[in-house]
């Protein structure tokens, strides 16, 4: 899907004391920010954040922090209410319901469903708020920023068939039906996969990312097929990608000797495995440029200012099918240049990665 811009996706130091932020509860909201701080006493200015589950390492340990700290950098007296919705989509509209009625002028919804999460846009826009659709898709939103989604599956896919040699049989592992960033990577990687000499055997939409999903997936395909026949796997994540290595090395694969496994979102889980030779690439999104940006967007509508047309570290707006949107460029990591993106972004330090059996690894890929 084209986009007339996009941008390129640039590294931000992590807050490494803000990884100590538990998740929320089932029914509970966390406040980020000083509730203390304010402006001459006046009320806190309500920024809510609601992201869609947990299962996905991102959200809890980055996206959430950076937001946080962001708004706490630029807004004294902005409080950030957060919530996640573990899945469950009739969870999240309660979340929306509770937001609305702490007051939240922003909110900032990453959402379980994109296409059915248009109800909840509008009960916030009743209610006089202003909707940011945070990563996925929301056609009914005020503003939308990810990054370019349909991209990051066409780069999965062409590292796979290049890794393939451009021939053999894969399984395809896709994300969530109800997401709508999962279509986009789907649609990238089939636009590259579907004209090249590698074969699908079998295709899967997994309903909510899961890896244990994935294992079981792979693990049933291997009664089905020879191992030679399976010589390389799309995983449209690192969660699956990690389901995918312990079904095949429990099913006769020897962990030295794994098929390509694509996968995303740079988990320090799968970065790991890309340096010990059991993934094949991961795709790296810049997730403090994404949350910093919600995050200067938010404040400066809960300030009531202008948005204007870029944020103040640059970042351009464009549209994404009629909303005003801001799209970031993801970037594939391989073992050749996990120093030069994850490592030189701060997104993980080298003790992050190279512990125990990944020490040798990494010095075999001049990491220290």
């Amino acid at each position: 899907m084209s986009r007339s811009h996009r941008v390129a996706g640039v590294g931000a130091a992590i807050l490494i004391g803000a990884l100590g932020l538990t998740a929320c509860g089932a029914n509970d909201a966390q406040t980020g920010g000083d509730d203390d701080a304010g402006d001459g006493g006046g009320e806190s200015k309500v920024i809510a954040l609601l992201l869609p589950e947990s299962k996905t390492t991102r959200y809890e340990a980055f996206d959430k922090p950076l937001f946080e700290d962001k708004v706490a950098e630029l807004c004294d007296d902005c409080e950030v209410v957060y919530y996640n919705a573990d899945q469950d989509e009739a969870k999240q509209t309660q979340q929306v319901d509770t937001a609305i009625s702490e007051g939240a002028s922003v909110i900032v919804l990453d959402p379980v469903n994109g296409a059915g999460a248009g109800g909840m846009v509008t009960s916030a826009q009743d209610a006089g708020a202003t909707v940011i659709a945070y990563d996925r898709f929301i056609a009914e939103a005020d503003y939308y920023m990810s990054f370019d989604n349909e991209t990051v599956g066409k780069m999965q896919a062409e590292a796979l068939v290049e890794a393939m040699g451009d021939e053999g049989g894969i399984l395809m592992l896709n994300g969530s039906p109800d997401d709508p960033n999962a279509a986009q990577f789907k649609a990238g990687a089939h636009s590259v996969l579907d004209g090249s000499g590698v074969e699908i055997l079998e295709e899967y939409d997994n309903p909510d990312w899961s890896p244990e999903n994935a294992q079981k997936f792979v693990t049933d395909q291997l009664s089905k097929y020879d191992t030679s026949d399976i010589q390389g796997v799309y995983a449209a994540n690192d969660g699956q990608a990690g389901g995918v290595v312990a079904a095949l090395t429990g099913g006769g694969f020897s962990p030295d000797d794994l098929p390509p496994i694509t996968g995303q979102d740079a988990e320090v889980a799968a970065i790991q495995r890309i340096l010990a030779g059991q993934q094949a690439m991961t795709i790296y999104k810049p997730i403090p440029i994404e949350a910093e940006t919600a995050a200067e967007l938010a404040v400066k509508l809960a300030n009531g200012e202008d948005v204007g047309t870029s944020t103040d570290s640059g970042v351009e707006q464009t549209d994404y099918e009629g909303v005003p949107s801001y799209i970031f460029d993801p970037i594939v990591v391989t073992a050749d240049n996990v120093a030069d993106t994850v490592i030189a972004d701060g997104f993980y330090s080298a003790e992050d990665i190279c512990t125990g059996e990944y020490v040798e690894a990494c010095e075999a890929a001049g990491i220290s």
